[in-house]
């Protein structure tokens, strides 16, 4: 164990000076061209104070004002003698007791956290991401049967259905999906970017099924049935498990690819994260900051799913 960690520990020493030579370069580059960080304005992107206005519902008078520490509880009464409490700000009073005020007259306002632009945009890719890779999954594990199948017209469907996905660009399929097939069925624009994204994604799942099942060796399939099991069985119980195993990768870095795809989807107005970090570099004038944060919140998604895939990897070979 020493002699491996005397070995190895340089190699560590020159990926840290390597990481340290790409931080320096990218502040070199930006003081080229005389760049101000403002990571001081970036914060109220992920959460913020949210105000709310509190209105008189009706004329009425300020009959008390009591202080509640930070709060302040405005007691109005109307010409019936009801009375309507509003909780506000203490430092947001627009009135004294004894005022009087008319129906709509700001009182004054309630502070509570929000989550912001950015944090908004990533709670819309998550959905999306799991929506798409849930259907994109279905979809290509029927397709990567399909291709199998011994029946012409499955097999030449599906076929054509993958050459046509993996042939064309992606930003088109959404395009078409929306403007298109969208308009014609009415379709909102969620539904037409989870579905874009869902075939687009079954497209390459299915090639990696069937390519992940044509690699187990053919006398698997013939033990089972020689054992009794039909064809469906053979392939559900025996195929498709060890196939599991080799695809599992493959898998695993479809579905990292499609939590970026989804930034696609901003272009049919789906404010996801990559459209939200657009949003707050037109407010803060910050871009490389936002970028940065961006980034960081894909990495925040995909750094996971590949430990995930990697465990569950490894797990898989011990069982064998």
């Amino acid at each position: 164990m020493t002699r491996k960690q005397r070995r190895t520990w340089p190699w560590h020493v020159l990926t840290g000076l390597i990481l340290v030579v790409v931080a320096y370069g990218l502040w070199y580059s930006t003081s080229l061209i005389s760049y101000e960080w403002r990571w001081n304005r970036v914060p109220q992107y992920f959460a913020y104070h949210a105000e709310e206005a509190q209105r008189a519902a009706e004329y009425a008078r300020v009959d008390a004002i009591a202080e509640e520490g930070a709060n302040a509880r405005v007691t109005l009464v109307n010409e019936a003698g009801e009375e309507q409490q509003l909780v506000i700000a203490r430092d947001s009073l627009q009135v004294s007791q004894g005022d009087d005020v008319a129906e709509g007259d700001v009182v004054g306002v309630t502070r509570h956290w929000a989550a912001g632009p950015l944090l908004w945009g990533l709670w819309t890719t998550l959905w999306i991401s799991v929506l798409s890779g849930a259907f994109g999954l279905a979809i290509g594990l029927f397709t990567g049967l399909c291709r199998l199948s011994p029946n012409p017209t499955l097999r030449d469907l599906s076929t054509v259905y993958v050459e046509l996905v993996r042939g064309t660009p992606l930003l088109v399929q959404i395009f078409i999906f929306y403007f298109f097939i969208g308009t014609v069925l009415n379709l909102s624009r969620e539904f037409a970017g989870v579905a874009a994204l869902a075939l687009f994604t079954g497209a390459y799942v299915g090639e990696i099924v069937r390519a992940g099942v044509q690699s187990i060796a053919r006398g698997q399939n013939e033990a089972a049935r020689s054992l009794g099991l039909s064809a469906g069985q053979s392939m559900r119980h025996v195929i498709l498990p060890q196939a599991f195993k080799r695809v599992l990768p493959p898998l695993a870095g479809q579905f990292i690819s499609l939590v970026k795809d989804t930034s696609l989807v901003s272009v049919i107005a789906i404010t996801e994260l990559t459209k939200s970090g657009r949003e707050a570099i037109t407010t803060s004038f910050s871009t490389f900051e936002i970028w940065f944060c961006v980034a960081a919140l894909y990495l925040v998604i995909n750094l996971p799913l590949s430990q995930i895939a990697n465990r569950l990897e490894r797990r898989l070979a011990q069982s064998d």
